[in-house]
Parts: structure tokens; C-alpha cells; sequence
């Protein structure tokens, strides 16, 4: 019985996300309210010209965030496959409206890596998903995550690295019926030279996954990561 209340909760919680993403595709999303008190430590970034990795996950509102970011006045880039047979629409999708940002689909020439290097090289924004794999398995580290060994990509900290663009973690949660708060638990700065073994990324990586950790300890219902990431 109890399970079955939590798995009630989590689906009722994933099903009020899903109509903000609607809300927000159909009508503006100025419909939401979204506070976000490190929005200058954010700009702050953007406006080094190095590029910016923003690395997000499936937590809370994420589309309300990326809804939310048109502030900085950068181009967005994503990092996004889409699965065949999916007939989940993005928030965007839903007003067929022209998607305000670029996708970069990692099962394209070199996993995407020449986009994403070009993109942060003009200065632009790159948001990827940090708790999901896409492409290579080679390039992901196992990390202690929730009681168990998940599988983690460092995509985003290599490229990173290539690039000299700092790094931000950004999640979103829900606070209310039509609002959210973004948060900015960590920024990081990947050195250069680190080479191509995983390995050498798991400092970074792991920071990301404490952040996550605590972000899905506070908000249990919030993690809507229903991929088997211990497999």
C-alpha cells in the first residue's frame, strides 16, 4: 500500500508538469510564474563569450526552465534525441510554433561533438542532460547515486574541457500550482588536457551527481528520471 501511494504521488506530480508544458507551448510562458535568484551569477557567465554549458536533468519543470532562460539573450542549443515512436511533445511542440532553440541530435556524425564545439566557440548556450546516456557507452562513468551504481555521461564535462566554457547545473521545481523556482547548485571549471578516459572526469561528474542527489532527496517527487539508470 505504501508504494502504491508514493507511485500515486510521483504520477500525479509528473502529470501537473505535463500540462505546464502544455500551458506554456499553447499560451506563453509567461503563464508560469519561475523565480530564479541566481540569474546574474548565470548572465555573469554567459557574458565571459566563452560559451556556456548548462547541464540540466529530468527533475521538476525542466521545460519551464529552458522556457525560462530567454532572459540571457544567447542562442540554445540542446542536446536532445528523440526516441523513434515517440509521441511525447516538448513544450514548444505544442503551439506548432518554430522551436526556440537549435537540437543537436547526439546519433548524428561524431555524436553531435562538431556542433556542440562550434556553438560554444560562438558564444552560445549548450544544454545537455546530465542524467541520461546518449550514444557511446564509452563515455560514462559509474557513480553512487540514490543507494546504487548509476551509469552517468561526461559528454558535457568534455566538451567543457575542449572548449574552456564554464559549466552550470540548473534544476527546477515545482512550488506551487502555477509556479517554479530554478536553481544554480554548481558551477565548475574543467581543466583542459584532461584526455579521453571517463575516468579522468569523475570528479566532475560526481559533483553533479551529489547536486541531483540532494535536489531528488528534497523534492522525491520531482525526479521523473524513469529510465533504469543502475542497469
Amino acid at each position: 500500500m505504501g508504494l502504491a501511494l508514493h507511485s500515486y504521488r510521483l504520477a500525479v506530480a509528473f502529470g501537473k508538469t505535463l500540462i505546464d508544458r502544455a500551458v506554456i507551448g499553447i499560451l506563453a510562458p509567461s503563464q508560469l510564474t519561475v523565480e530564479f535568484a541566481s540569474g546574474e551569477k548565470l548572465a555573469a557567465l554567459v557574458a565571459e563569450r566563452r560559451g556556456l554549458v548548462l547541464v540540466t536533468a529530468h527533475v521538476g519543470g525542466w521545460q519551464a526552465a529552458m522556457a525560462s532562460i530567454d532572459f540571457l539573450h544567447t542562442p540554445v542549443n540542446m542536446l536532445l534525441q528523440r526516441a523513434a515512436g515517440d509521441v511525447d511533445r516538448h513544450w514548444f511542440e505544442h503551439a506548432g510554433r518554430p522551436r526556440p532553440f537549435k537540437i543537436i541530435d547526439p546519433t548524428g556524425y561524431l555524436g553531435g561533438s562538431l556542433e556542440m564545439l562550434a556553438v560554444l566557440k560562438r558564444g552560445e548556450l549548450l544544454c545537455v542532460m546530465g542524467d541520461r546516456v546518449l550514444g557511446s557507452d564509452r563515455n560514462v562513468v559509474r557513480a553512487r547515486f540514490l543507494g546504487g551504481e548509476a551509469l552517468f555521461p561526461t559528454s558535457a564535462f568534455r566538451i567543457a574541457a575542449a572548449t574552456g566554457a564554464p559549466l552550470a547545473v540548473l534544476f527546477a521545481d515545482k512550488t506551487g500550482a502555477a509556479s517554479y523556482a530554478l536553481h544554480l547548485p554548481l558551477t565548475l571549471r574543467v581543466p583542459d588536457g584532461l584526455g579521453r578516459d571517463p575516468e579522468s572526469y569523475r570528479p566532475f561528474v560526481e559533483a553533479f551527481v551529489a547536486a541531483l542527489e540532494a535536489f531528488a532527496v528534497e523534492h522525491p517527487y520531482q525526479f521523473f528520471n524513469f529510465h533504469d539508470m543502475w542497469a
